[in-house]
């Protein structure tokens, strides 16, 4: 999504832009602090920042009929993760919320994303919440699948599964933000357009990821969604975080606000 601007093959108009490299969890916090005047974060922290952020109508991550998944050593079924331990990716997460939403509450540990599979295959976690390509790799570790929370979403609703979302803080202006907005859309159609070019770039941050793999979890994720919600995506959105609110998640009540 980013390839676009960093190549120079988008302009970015009056802005210039810094790339700024962090898990989803630490982007979560930064979030709550506005240390950021763009930044990516989980759909679930957006009612934390509400008053801060609005989202932007493009860069959504969003799975239909597939997702976060819950991954053990041996075969368990949904109501036994209710009785183990669950490493996962971080409370903020969406991923977090959405097994909430599946099992009811659970115990659970916090740990970077990618420190989870080995986690679990040690032996040290009786099960592991994966996010990013963990999704596609964990059969490798010897773990077995117990859940997939996009499949559960979709049988629960017929919506595709929003995760990740892009916002951008709401005192860089009104009119700003419409041009900001349609920068960074043009850097997702740009990648999109350019799939082998921004695929090379990507991989600089695929934590060893080869071509063939990152191709395919970049496909997962980055779509026609990516570039613009829709009344589907905004749909899924209200949903989730409708479903949020009614287990008591958020104190304020959730408004879901895009840039224009």
């Amino acid at each position: 999504m980013f390839w676009g601007l960093a190549s120079g093959e988008v302009d970015p108009r009056q802005f210039e832009f810094e790339h700024v490299l962090r898990d989803i969890q630490t982007l979560n916090e930064w979030a709550i602090e506005g240390k950021l005047e763009v930044t990516a974060i989980s759909l679930a922290a957006y009612p934390l920042v509400q008053e801060r952020y609005v989202l932007l109508p493009h860069g959504a991550s969003m799975g239909s009929g597939y997702g976060p998944i819950v991954v053990a050593r041996e075969e368990l079924s949904a109501s036994d993760l209710r009785d183990v331990e669950i490493a996962v990716p971080g409370a903020l997460t969406t991923a977090f919320l959405v097994l909430r939403l599946c099992i009811g509450d659970f115990d659970s540990r916090a740990l970077p994303f990618d420190q989870i599979l080995d986690e679990v295959s040690s032996g040290r976690a009786d099960a592991g919440l994966l996010i990013h390509e963990g999704q596609l790799t964990y059969a490798d570790a010897g773990l077995k699948k117990v859940i997939d929370l996009g499949e559960w979403w979709l049988l629960e609703t017929g919506l595709p599964l929003p995760l990740g979302a892009n916002v951008a803080r709401r005192d860089v202006g009104a009119g700003t933000l419409f041009d900001l907005s349609d920068v960074l859309r043009d850097s997702i159609q740009a990648g999109l357009d350019n799939r082998e070019e921004a695929m090379e770039y990507a991989l600089q941050f695929g934590r060893g990821l080869d071509t063939q793999l990152a191709d395919r979890f970049v496909g997962m994720y980055v779509n026609e969604l990516t570039c613009d919600y829709g009344e589907e995506g905004r749909q899924a959105v209200r949903e989730l975080l409708k479903r949020a609110e009614a287990i008591g998640t958020y104190e304020q009540p959730v408004k879901v606000e895009f840039v224009g």
